[in-house]
């Protein structure tokens, strides 16, 4: 079991999110008012928190939502879930639909720094059931 450490949206693609803490899901679509949210497989975005700060320990100066990622989760091996992996929080029920992605135009942090980990690290999910999340809140792999 892991626990949520951050909640990210951004107003438009292609830019850095920030942290708002809380946030409601809404099923079939994402994050409340996130720009990536919509009718597709990659509805929310999941990114390490330990892998974040392995990244911060060799000079990456970043903040949460930099890469992209809607939460950031501590305690859990995202990139090793099976696709079709189901996860509560709460109420809420995302399933894993696709682990890493192709970076076809390199995003703000890569152009910053040289480097992203969401194409290697990042995982995406679509919300199988909507409901209300905030920081501190658990989070398990069900199935």
């Amino acid at each position: 079991m892991g626990v949520i450490r951050a909640v990210c949206i951004s107003e438009k693609r292609g830019t850095s999110k920030k942290n708002i803490h809380e946030c409601e899901v809404v099923e079939g679509f994402g994050l409340k008012n996130d720009a990536h949210g919509g009718n597709w497989h990659r509805q929310i975005s999941l990114l390490s928190f330990e892998k974040i700060e392995d990244f911060k320990a060799r000079g990456g100066d970043v903040v949460d939502g930099d890469f992209g990622e809607n939460l950031i989760v501590t305690e859990i091996d995202l990139k090793n879930l099976p696709i079709g992996t189901r996860l509560k929080i709460n109420d809420v029920i995302l399933e894993v639909t696709q682990i890493g992605k192709e970076c076809h135009s390199h995003c703000e942090i890569f152009k910053k720094v040289g480097d992203c980990i969401m194409p290697r690290e990042g995982i995406f999910t679509k919300i199988i059931c909507g409901g209300y999340i905030k920081e501190g809140d658990k989070i398990e792999v069900i199935d």
